[in-house]
């Protein structure tokens, strides 16, 4: 389908929010319709977004969503490392970042340290990677993150000792009418896995998403931030299992212990629904052994909370989003 018929099938989403006349031909991204989510997301499975916009800068990004009518819902993702799409597929606009918002550089250095700006598309690696290089230290943990900035950000992501808003200066959000501005570590609530807009803030109600991040950085030896980056992805490969489509971690850890090692407690390792299984080398990993469906991730996802509970009485809290419709629907 031409970008702006779809964009125009796009204003009669439900038949009947009214065409506006708008300049359509201000938009440069790539509009996709009934996109295969598989494709975006590491577990490999899953349904389709009925439309999957890819944005070709932040500026296109802001237009985009100045002009989708807010009744659409809307979903944004980077390397779709940490969600499901339900096979049912999601009934709205999934907006893809990786790659795009992908603006990295240097925003001042001293003496003492520096600050890193980072669009919300570039990979938490990449960043990893480009701090050490410009001798600062502080975020070689973040190669462990098989993810992108944005995605940390939104849920404070996490390895080895790091977190990502200890080392966040002020952030970039992206609101839903388009309109893009800064905030500042005091206007969020920060917690393990957790980022929550402060009741004080005058538009609470409103969806925002995180463009990008300033990270401030102690200065440092960039070659031995290159050897802890080394050795920190020598550990992750040993220990998950990274040779089958997963999602990382499936459920947070509670407090004073590990999810792996209640699920493993509860003999779960290895337990298979269709395509989809508890690793035997992470117990706290689900992977796709080659034809899972988003209903056989999510049907042990369910199983595994049941029986840690019920062995040892503890409630897991999913880390993984799972988005979407449960029925597929044949036309």
């Amino acid at each position: 389908m031409q970008l702006n018929a779809a964009v125009m099938d796009l204003f009669d989403f439900d038949n009947s929010i009214e065409q506006d006349i708008v300049d359509l031909g201000q938009l440069r991204g790539q509009l996709k319709i009934n996109e295969p989510m598989g494709k975006h997301v590491s577990w490999r499975a899953g349904g389709t977004a009925r439309y999957f916009y890819i944005p070709q800068d932040r500026n296109d990004l802001s237009r985009f969503l100045s002009l989708l009518p807010e009744k659409i819902p809307l979903y944004m993702i980077g390397l779709g490392s940490n969600l499901l799409v339900r096979d049912g597929g999601f009934d709205g606009v999934i907006v893809g970042l990786h790659a795009r918002l992908n603006d990295l550089f240097i925003s001042h250095t001293d003496g003492i340290g520096g600050s890193v700006f980072a669009g919300a598309g570039v990979s938490c690696a990449k960043l990893a990677r480009f701090m050490g290089m410009s001798n600062l230290v502080g975020a070689e943990f973040l190669a462990g993150i098989p993810g992108t900035v944005g995605g940390a950000l939104a849920m404070n992501a996490g390895c080895y000792g790091g977190e990502t808003w200890n080392i966040v200066e002020r952030v970039q959000v992206i609101e839903r009418s388009g309109n893009i501005i800064e905030k500042n570590i005091d206007d969020y609530q920060i917690g393990y896995r957790s980022v929550i807009r402060k009741s004080n803030d005058n538009k609470q109600g409103d969806e925002e998403w995180f463009a990008g991040a300033w990270f401030k950085l102690a200065r440092g030896d960039g070659s031995v931030s290159k050897q802890k980056i080394k050795e920190l992805l020598t550990a992750r490969i040993a220990a998950q299992p990274l040779n089958y489509p997963n999602a990382g971690s499936v459920f947070r850890n509670p407090a004073g212990d590990y999810a792996a090692r209640l699920i493993e407690f509860s003999n779960l390792k290895g337990l298979q629904i269709g395509g989809a299984m508890i690793s035997t080398k992470h117990a706290n990993f689900i992977i796709n052994t080659g034809n899972a469906t988003a209903a056989d991730i999510e049907t042990i996802i369910t199983e595994v909370r049941h029986r840690v509970r019920e062995q040892t009485g503890v409630s897991l809290t999913q880390e993984v989003r799972i988005i979407g419709n449960t029925k597929v629907i044949t036309q």
